[in-house]
């Protein structure tokens, strides 16, 4: 059985977008675009996410061109954001440095 997980309300989402970098809020999601420096690094990069996000049983939308990548999450069930969002969003940017 799925346990849905608490949508945070709008004082918990100012202080957990506080701590990120280079994030911006728009709506029920949070996104950010990272450029590498080539188009196999694009996908190395996400192929890391991808593991990440499968880890943690949370899987955000991604729109890859060229070099650049662009991650948004959001919890859908839950309709809008939640820890989840911001602890992989957090992970991310950790592999990225």
């Amino acid at each position: 059985m799925r346990t849905m997980t608490a949508r945070l309300n709008d004082a918990e989402i100012e202080q957990r977008f506080g701590a990120l970098s280079g994030w911006t809020h728009a709506g029920d999601e949070i996104r950010k675009t990272f450029r590498l420096g080539s188009f196999p690094a694009a996908i190395a990069f996400v192929t890391q996410v991808a593991f990440l996000a499968e880890a943690a049983g949370h899987h955000p939308d991604i729109d890859i061109r060229w070099r650049k990548v662009t991650l948004a999450l959001t919890t859908h069930d839950a309709g809008g954001l939640t820890h989840k969002d911001f602890d992989l969003a957090a992970q991310v940017d950790a592999i990225t440095g």
